[in-house]
């Protein structure tokens, strides 16, 4: 019996097989389309329009070769996103929160502390802020040159030409000049092959004292280590300032501690409590690593630069910003739940971490003034050192969290654990400052010092902001320019 026979005898067989023909011509079609599309970007990818030297930093020459990438890297510029907390505007943290100018009296960060505006800004921003000194000449300066180890792509250029030991002990202002394209390309990328690359040695030299070879790293590893270069806790090592990972012990806050502890570092002495202290820098990929997403092996680029489509053709977004701004891409490829409910889980767990941090806060502040006054009433050193190593290790446990970028969602069970520490510490501090006070004859409530502003709490610790101000607007006047002729002239050679 043929076909045409049992269509006669069964009309419904007909209808069957015209569907079923459909089906199979449709699912041809999507395939068809497929395959053309990405031969499309093959073609595209395959076919570079310009060759790109292996240590080119300009971000626009890459663009050439890659415009949708660089079309979308350049919406970084945008800083109009603002969420609860944070976001990539421009915030003057310290008047939002004048506590840590007493938190961190004695060290830069008392005079000035933004939150960072993006990848765009890197340059300018470190360029005009008050911690960088503000150097009265274009050459001289009193930080290193590993202060810009993370700001450019000019850093790999700089550290092939130099080495990267001479790069670190060198003059900040000395190299000035050379530092003008911001964070970009090539720092995560091989020009020839445009693999994922590792372009700061300090990261694969923490790797390998933890005895960890990097360049074994998978792909989907590396979309998260060539963000490890950066957003990581480190220090300035010796007289050289050389750029090191403290994780020679481990990746928590527990284990950078104790590193630190046993080489005896210490990043600045407190103006107020004379503690020993240190300054955490921005452990975002250590907290990252203890958080359930890690665990899954979600990498950073999966939420912070998610696959996005435009014209036919799949791209990393390289709008490098919070998933937040973005829900869409990052977190509803994997969560069904509505934007509404999962931007609500984010607040949830910021809402209650940001409450545990400031409670902190408040007593650490307290344990400053404290100290202070018991130094003041006669304490010795041997009766203040149990209460300033207290200090410390409560306050590295507050800066740990707080600037650590996300840490109250990537880890928010870490940064719990890290706080009720840190509280646990500096409540006992106090309590042995309370028997000190005492011992020396004083009786009643230290005074705790009115710092409801920033202003309030920089003219407690002695800070001239307006003199400050004037030197970084003559630096922005007279300095920069400088740095700015001496680029475009190297460059007009270059070309």
């Amino acid at each position: 019996m043929n076909i045409s026979e049992i269509i006669k005898r069964k009309p419904w067989f007909g209808w069957l097989l015209f569907i079923v023909t459909v089906g199979v011509v449709f699912v041809l079609g999507l395939l068809a389309s497929s395959i053309v599309e990405r031969r499309a970007e093959a073609v595209y990818v395959s076919t570079p329009k310009t060759k790109i030297a292996d240590y080119e930093p300009r971000n626009q020459v890459w663009g050439q070769n890659y415009p949708v990438e660089y079309q979308s890297y350049l919406r970084t510029a945008d800083t109009t996103f603002l969420s609860k907390y944070n976001g990539n505007a421009s915030i003057d943290m310290l008047a939002t929160d004048p506590r840590m100018v007493i938190l961190w009296a004695g060290y830069a960060f008392s005079k000035e502390y933004k939150q960072g505006r993006g990848h765009f800004y890197a340059v300018k921003d470190v360029r005009e802020s008050l911690r960088t000194g503000a150097p009265k000449d274009a050459h001289d300066g009193p930080q290193p040159g590993t202060c810009w180890t993370c700001k450019s792509p000019d850093v790999p250029r700089l550290m092939s030409q130099m080495g990267p030991t001479e790069f670190y002990k060198g003059k900040w202002a000395a190299i000035g000049s050379e530092i003008v394209n911001h964070i970009g390309c090539a720092d995560c990328h091989d020009p020839k092959t445009m693999n994922l690359r590792i372009t700061r040695p300090a990261l694969a030299e923490a790797f390998t004292r933890m005895g960890k070879d990097i360049s074994q790293a998978s792909h989907q590893e590396m979309r998260s280590l060539v963000c490890a270069q950066c957003h990581v806790e480190y220090y300035f090592k010796g007289e050289g300032k050389y750029l090191t990972f403290p994780w020679d012990k481990g990746l928590t806050a527990d284990s950078i501690e104790k590193y630190y502890n046993q080489v005896g570092f210490t990043d600045w002495t407190h103006q107020l409590s004379k503690t020993p202290m240190i300054k955490a820098q921005h452990p975002d990929y250590e907290v990252f690593t203890t958080g359930i997403h890690a665990q899954r092996g979600v990498a950073c680029a999966d939420c912070h630069m998610p696959y996005m489509s435009e014209g036919g053709q799949k791209f990393t977004d390289h709008r490098i910003q919070s998933p937040l701004n973005n829900i869409t891409n990052s977190c509803q490829v994997c969560h069904r739940q509505s934007e509404d409910v999962l931007k609500k889980n984010v607040y949830d767990r910021q809402d209650k971490i940001f409450e545990i941090r400031n409670k902190l806060e408040v007593v650490l502040v307290r344990a400053h003034f404290e100290a202070k006054t018991a130094w003041e009433k006669g304490a010795t050193q041997p009766e203040m050192q149990p209460v300033l190593q207290l200090i410390r290790s409560a306050q590295w446990r507050w800066d740990y969290v707080a600037a650590s970028h996300g840490a109250s969602f990537h880890s928010p069970t870490e940064s719990s654990y890290n706080l009720a520490n840190g509280i646990e510490q500096a409540q006992e501090a106090r309590v042995l400052l309370a028997r000190i006070l005492n011992k020396h004859g004083f009786e009643g409530i230290v005074p705790y010092p009115d710092i409801t502003t920033k202003e309030k709490a920089q003219t407690l610790i002695g800070l001239d902001i307006p003199k400050l101000n004037a030197a970084k607007i003559d630096f922005i006047t007279n300095i920069i320019p400088l740095w700015d002729k001496e680029a475009a002239q190297r460059e007009a050679k270059y070309k």
